[in-house]
């Protein structure tokens, strides 16, 4: 790769501009891990309504260490709280609800994403042991799909790229990527340049990416406050 890498955002940084996008009463389900993170920052005067396939709706902060109910977990086995009114239900009744298109918004995590949309999340070649989830379903499920990623791998290999080379999760499904270094649309089997970070110039970002970065309509900087992990 050729380019200059600039700093990027943390983790929290990706996660809080993803949340910004995410509407007042939306039902959400958020990708184990990383994509977690989103629910912290859901902006004032907005709350969404989360979802976790293994038959919670409507759950709400971690509690204190120490005041967990281990009968009461996430699909990553994180302890959840309930909100008033949170539904619990069979874990086949969850996944009518994503079958069933009952979601607004999947915010997922990916290894690849693809100028086509195409999602690869869940192994890496055959590199260890298959653990796909209820990503293949949320992808074809819910009814808008964004994914939160670094911009680039650990040995700075582009993630966005023109063709999947790991086992896809879904085609077409993806149509927003926040990275840490851009807010990008996937339209018309193209990667839509929405915002970049200020001060990494526009052949720098096309360096770390490896298909082409199309404008099409305002670029607007990538802004976003500072935070703790």
């Amino acid at each position: 790769m050729t380019g200059t890498m600039v700093k990027g955002l943390t983790n929290a940084q990706i996660a809080w501009r993803a949340a910004q996008d995410i509407a007042d009463g939306a039902y959400v389900n958020l990708g184990i891990g990383f994509p977690e993170m989103v629910a912290r920052y859901q902006p004032p005067g907005r709350q969404a309504i989360f979802h976790t396939e293994n038959g919670v709706l409507d759950f709400g902060e971690a509690p204190p260490a120490g005041q967990e109910d281990w009968d009461l977990i996430n699909a990553g086995k994180k302890a959840i709280t309930l909100k008033p009114g949170a539904a619990i239900f069979h874990h086949a009744d969850s996944f009518a609800m994503v079958r069933g298109g009952h979601l607004d918004v999947a915010i997922l995590g990916a290894y690849q994403v693809a100028e086509t949309g195409d999602l690869a999340n869940w192994r890496v070649g055959s590199k260890g042991v298959p653990a796909v989830g209820g990503a293949m379903d949320l992808v074809h499920g819910a009814k808008r799909v964004a994914v939160i990623t670094d911009h680039v791998t650990r040995d700075g290999q582009p993630k966005l790229v023109d063709r999947c080379t790991f086992p896809l999760t879904g085609v077409a499904c993806v149509t927003r990527v926040y990275t840490s270094h851009a807010v990008v649309d996937i339209a018309e089997g193209r990667f839509v340049l929405r915002e970049k970070l200020p001060g990494q110039s526009l052949e720098d970002l096309q360096a770390m990416t490896g298909a082409r970065l199309h404008l099409d309509g305002p670029l607007t900087d990538l802004t976003v406050p500072e935070l703790a992990e």
